[in-house]
């Protein structure tokens, strides 16, 4: 799956810089020019997760591999959701949504502390880690032209966790966990011509505040198609990178997960 992440992105670059003319007049793309713009696609993301569930009355947790050693699976093919709302030539007001559910069950080659729970080796385990991630933002473009924007953007990542290890022996333990997560954006929009446009936006937020701390990294790179005035399509790249721990009542969560891959999506626009 990283071959594949690099090769969407070797693809959007090459697409780009061969497409691009040069150009008396400013082209007129309508990523950069539609108010309303709603998206679906399928997102190929490969995965990198590590958890942890210690509990308050020993003190003790495993640090958990989930593809590893629980063997869930790493890359899962999901749908994603996107839309846009220009408010006016400055601002504009953006959401995407995806979702990641996976599950499994495996002999564990070692002992595992989760929770109030032990797991001894040689047990068989059923283990579910769900995630979703609602992105919502504020953007204002402070360099607007009728082909090009840059912008800046405050807004969250509504991360949700639903994670459990369960055996028939040893029972079940698990967390479930929702996190908005309030990030900065950098964004951008070029138009290459009537047809072709590029967008980009970076993401970023650290914060540790009572209980809660955890940090937020996430990327998209997108290479647009419109042949038709209100029907495009379009190849993207998007990479999330989430740590966070959460102290509970009876458990403290630590979560380390990592998402990157291509996209591909139809939208419409008008």
């Amino acid at each position: 799956m990283k071959t594949q992440s690099r090769s969407a992105l070797a693809a959007i670059a090459f697409a780009a810089a061969g497409i691009a003319p040069a150009a008396a007049q400013a082209p007129l793309h309508p990523a950069l020019q539609d108010r309303w713009t709603f998206g679906a696609g399928v997102f190929f993301p490969n995965t990198a997760t590590q958890a942890s569930l210690t509990s308050r009355n020993t003190g003790v947790g495993t640090n958990v591999d989930f593809e590893d050693a629980l063997d869930i699976e790493r890359s899962k093919t999901v749908p994603i959701l996107y839309g846009r709302w220009r408010i006016n030539q400055r601002w504009r007001i953006d959401a995407e949504f995806f979702q990641l559910n996976r599950n499994s069950e495996r002999v564990i080659d070692r002992q595992i502390q989760w929770g109030d729970q032990t797991f001894a080796a040689n047990t068989t385990v059923s283990a579910k880690f769900n995630f979703n991630d609602l992105r919502i933002s504020g953007g204002y473009s402070f360099f607007r032209t009728p082909d090009k924007e840059l912008g800046v953007g405050l807004g969250l990542h509504m991360a949700s966790y639903d994670v459990q290890l369960n055996s028939s022996t040893s029972g079940n333990d698990g967390q479930d966990v929702l996190a908005p997560l309030p990030v900065l954006s950098l964004y951008g929009n070029f138009a290459l011509t009537e047809r072709w446009a590029v967008g980009t936006r970076l993401d970023k937020f650290s914060l540790e505040y009572d209980k809660f701390s955890g940090s937020l990294t996430s990327l998209a790179l997108d290479l647009q198609y419109q042949p038709f005035k209100h029907v495009g399509f379009a190849l993207g790249y998007r990479a999330l990178a989430i740590k966070a721990e959460v102290e509970g009542d009876r458990v403290t969560g630590k979560f380390r997960q990592t998402f990157e891959g291509p996209m591909v999506s139809m939208n419409v626009s008008w």
